[in-house]
């Protein structure tokens, strides 16, 4: 694959999965598809924070998540905004130690958490994301 940060160049989603080379990133993105009937859409991000290649899912308008790819892994940013807070607050305590530390340790801006989780396999972090992914569809 090309280099994921060249602007120039946008990648497919295979081409990114044999960056990433795990292939729990092609399970994220099936289930994903299959449970929201949604597509991706592969956009570059200028943003020093992420920069380079990264795939929105989004239904109904909304963003569900963002994957970040990485050697190996991949994040997914999963805001939680206004809307989302009670119910995830509410279900912390089922979550891994993990997750529940990430949303503690996240500062809120603006009324919202940006809550990026490294996923590697499919264990409890990876449940726990779409249990997030859930709750801000649901919202």
């Amino acid at each position: 694959m090309n280099d994921i940060q060249d602007k120039n160049y946008c990648p497919a989603i295979n081409e990114i999965s044999e960056y990433v080379r795990n292939p729990v990133f092609m399970e994220f993105c099936s289930e994903i598809r299959e449970m929201y009937q949604c597509t991706e859409k592969v956009e570059y991000s200028s943003c020093s924070w992420e920069k380079g290649w990264n795939i929105k899912w989004k239904k109904a308008g909304k963003t569900l998540c963002t994957l970040y790819p990485k050697d190996g892994f991949f994040k997914v940013l999963v805001v939680v905004g206004q809307k989302e807070k009670g119910p995830v607050e509410a279900i912390l305590p089922e979550c891994t130690a993990a997750l529940e530390n990430l949303y503690r340790e996240t500062q809120e801006g603006n009324g919202q958490r940006w809550l990026m989780i490294d996923i590697e396999d499919k264990d409890g972090l990876y449940q726990d994301v779409f249990r997030l992914i859930k709750i801000r569809r649901n919202s």
